[in-house]
Parts: structure tokens; C-alpha cells; sequence
């Protein structure tokens, strides 16, 4: 996976960053594993807009991708790459020996022709998905169930990665991409590998005409309301009004929202670098 730059031909053209899309193999998705998007434009059943800055963008269409990877003891072969709209990370089509297609997120390093397989036998090897008890400490892996059997929770954007560090007990103890360390169960399912894709937070839109073919319209700042509209509007000239904070008057920046009596807290071991 590489980025291209643009000449400045135009003023869109200039900061220009978007991906080669070399590793795609096929431009049309499997027709038995997908179906149509509805967009909502921010609006709720009685039409009216309840959350702002959405509408208008490109149709999409959901590709159904496999996050519990329960086919154990199949194997499958890939047989191709493709691009996915709604997600940063690319897409691999399986053709499991069963005669049985499906998607799943496409690793680093996966090539078209390769086998994969997923359960209790599979080898810890790229795009094999197996029990975090029987990958070996020290590897590198992505889509993390938190719950044995739920689907992959985490881990799933593209070149994300998390590291199984060591086990305590019934527990696997996890390395995550924000620094978090966690345990989670060791009957949770992870896939061995890195996310594909991993440029991808290298490209650039280069301008606002992307963003809205995403279905994301202009997001005006706070500050430069008036105080009818926002807490922070309102004041002469250029002023930046006092604590930044929501639109409900909720403190933005700096307050802690996670519950303070969280069930989960007692599995992480180390908080993420701030």
C-alpha cells in the first residue's frame, strides 16, 4: 500500500494525499453478501433533524462482513481484495471449501490465493483467526472479541494493531493501539496480523468537496454563534467565549465521561497515553 501526491494543477489538486488502491483486485462486490444503504440526512422517524452536519453524499452499499469468524476447521482461499466504503480498512472475499463465500477484513500482507483458516487448530499465522489462548505471546493482532462468541469489538480500523503481552489465569493480557492495557478472556477470538491499509492515515481530502461526497456538510464552531445558539457564542469582535464546552453547556475538554463504577474497569490494567 503506497499514497499518491498530485501536481497542483488546482487549488483541490494541491494537498491532494489518496491511496494507490493497487492491492484491489476486483471493482464490483459479491452480489449474495451485500445490500443497500439508507441514509437518513440527520433526521429521525417524524422528519425532524436531530443530529446536524449530515446529508447528501454518495449512495453506498453495506458489504456484510464476518467479525465472529465461527466457521471453524474450513478452510478458505482468498479470492480477492476489494475496496469498502464504509470502513478505512480493505475487505477480503473468502471462498470457504464448503462452497460458502464471505468477507472479512483484510490483513497485512494477505495476497489473493492464500488459505486461511479459523478455530482451535488454525496455525497463528496472517489472517488466521484462533482462541487468544492458543496464540503465542508476543504477537501481533487485530478484530479482538471482548466476549467469547459476541464478534471482534476492536481492533479493526485500518493499520491498527494490538500485541498480546502475557496471560494471568483465564485472562490474556492485551497491548492496545491507544496504549491501554486490558484482559480480556482467553476463549475471545483475535486474528493473527495488522490491519491493511496502513497508509491510510497519511492521505488528504485536499478539499471540502470530498468530505461531502462522505455525506458530512459544514460543522461551524461554537464561538462563532450567537449566545441564543451556543454557550460559547455571542461577545464583541472575535471573542472565544470562556470554557469550551457542548452546545448543552457539558464541559468539552478535560472531563472525565467514563462512569466511575464501570463494570469493565476492573480488566484494564493501564490507562491509554493521554
Amino acid at each position: 500500500m503506497a499514497v499518491r501526491k498530485f501536481k497542483p494543477t488546482t487549488p483541490g489538486q494541491r494537498h491532494k494525499i489518496i491511496g494507490t488502491f493497487e492491492e484491489i483486485t476486483a471493482r464490483v462486490p459479491e452480489k449474495s453478501l451485500v445490500y443497500g444503504k439508507k441514509s437518513s440526512g440527520g433526521r429521525n422517524n417524524v422528519g425532524k433533524m436531530t443530529m446536524r452536519y449530515i446529508g447528501g453524499g454518495h449512495k453506498k452499499v453495506i458489504r456484510i462482513v464476518d467479525f465472529k469468524r465461527n466457521k471453524d476447521g474450513v478452510p478458505a482461499v482468498v479470492k480477492t481484495i476489494e475496496y469498502d466504503p464504509n470502513r478505512s480498512a480493505r475487505i477480503a472475499l473468502l471462498y470457504y471449501a464448503d462452497g460458502e463465500k464471505r468477507y472479512i477484513i483484510a490483513p497485512n500482507g494477505l495476497k489473493v490465493g492464500s488459505t486461511i483458516m479459523s478455530g482451535e487448530n488454525a496455525a497463528p499465522e496472517i489472517g488466521n483467526a484462533l482462541p487468544l489462548q492458543n496464540i503465542p505471546v508476543g504477537t501481533v493482532i487485530h478484530n479482538i472479541e471482548l466476549r467469547p462468541g459476541q464478534g471482534a469489538a476492536l481492533v479493526r480500523s485500518a493499520g491498527n494493531f494490538a500485541q498480546l503481552t502475557s496471560r494471568e489465569g483465564n485472562y490474556c493480557v492485551i497491548k492496545l493501539p491507544s496504549g491501554e492495557l486490558r484482559k480480556i478472556l482467553s476463549a475471545c477470538k483475535a486474528t493473527i496480523g495488522s490491519v491493511g491499509n496502513s497508509d491510510h492515515g497519511l492521505e488528504s481530502s485536499g478539499k471540502a468537496g470530498r468530505t461531502r461526497w462522505m455525506g458530512r456538510r459544514p460543522r461551524n464552531r461554537g464561538v462563532v454563534m450567537n449566545p441564543v445558539d451556543h454557550p460559547m457564542g455571542g461577545g464583541e469582535g472575535r471573542a472565544s467565549g470562556g470554557h469550551p464546552r457542548s452546545r448543552k453547556g457539558l464541559y468539552a475538554k478535560g472531563l472525565k465521561t467514563r462512569a466511575p463504577k464501570k463494570q469493565s474497569s476492573k480488566y484494564i490494567i493501564e490507562r491509554r497515553k493521554k
